[in-house]
């Protein structure tokens, strides 16, 4: 949660400065004479509409208490307007046990419950309502910033049968649910076809835990990925 609340302070700071403007927009400014204006003039370098992109990259899972579960993910997709697009993606994972799994069976001699994702895939409707520049180190980076909303089928694993059993070993079983899946992605452009990307990704959906194997409950499945992709 605090990387979470760091990344939100890091887009709004540097959503200070973005700009989101047509070439002939106009701006008034009070404590100028009323009847001067000013006009500000914003070229967008990176025009989306009617292009395709393709992404690839490195996941960070963020939701598995007892596993280091990291893996690839693999987005296509095509802008049909500036600020409205559609994605497909495929994420896969890997998966092992970290040392809180193994220090808890040392020391408690106890099978934690763990559930575990392996793969996903969806598609979404993406939104890129913002973009803007950002003048650092005697250069200018331009950026978009965008948001996802869609369906999924989310593949996990779980030793959920036989976790409330001391005396069974914990074996894990597959399971599928259809999620739905959100995102928020920064993309800095580096040349006219090349971009780089941070993307904060979560699948709500329905799953059991130990405590009440037959009901249901909301579980998220969070994952932080640092891409590289390419448009054209």
């Amino acid at each position: 949660m605090k990387f979470i609340l760091f990344m939100l302070i890091a887009c709004s700071w540097l959503m200070s400065s973005p700009v989101k403007a047509g070439e002939d927009s106009l701006y008034e400014f009070l404590w100028l004479d009323p009847d001067k204006k000013v006009y500000v003039l914003q070229n967008k370098l990176y025009k989306k509409e009617n292009t395709f992109y393709a992404d690839v990259g490195y996941i960070n899972h963020l939701s598995s208490k007892f596993q280091d579960t990291n893996g690839f993910g693999l987005r296509a997709g095509y802008y049909f307007h500036e600020e409205w697009g559609v994605e497909i993606f495929l994420n896969e994972y890997a998966n092992k046990d970290n040392d809180e799994n193994k220090n808890i069976r040392l020391i408690n001699t106890i099978e934690p419950f763990i559930r575990r994702p392996k793969q996903s895939y969806g598609a979404m409707a993406i939104w890129s309502p913002f973009y803007g520049k950002i003048n650092t180190f005697n250069k200018i980076f331009y950026f978009d910033w965008s948001f996802g909303a869609g369906i999924s089928q989310l593949t996990t694993e779980s030793n959920l049968d036989t976790v409330v059993s001391s005396t069974t070993i914990s074996k894990f079983k597959s399971e599928k649910h259809t999620a739905a899946a959100f995102k928020t992605k920064l993309k800095f452009h580096v040349t006219e076809n090349v971009n780089i990307g941070v993307e904060y990704m979560t699948q709500g959906y329905m799953a059991p835990g130990p405590k009440n194997p037959k009901n249901d409950i909301l579980r998220w499945n969070n994952d932080l990925i640092f891409s590289v992709g390419f448009s054209y």
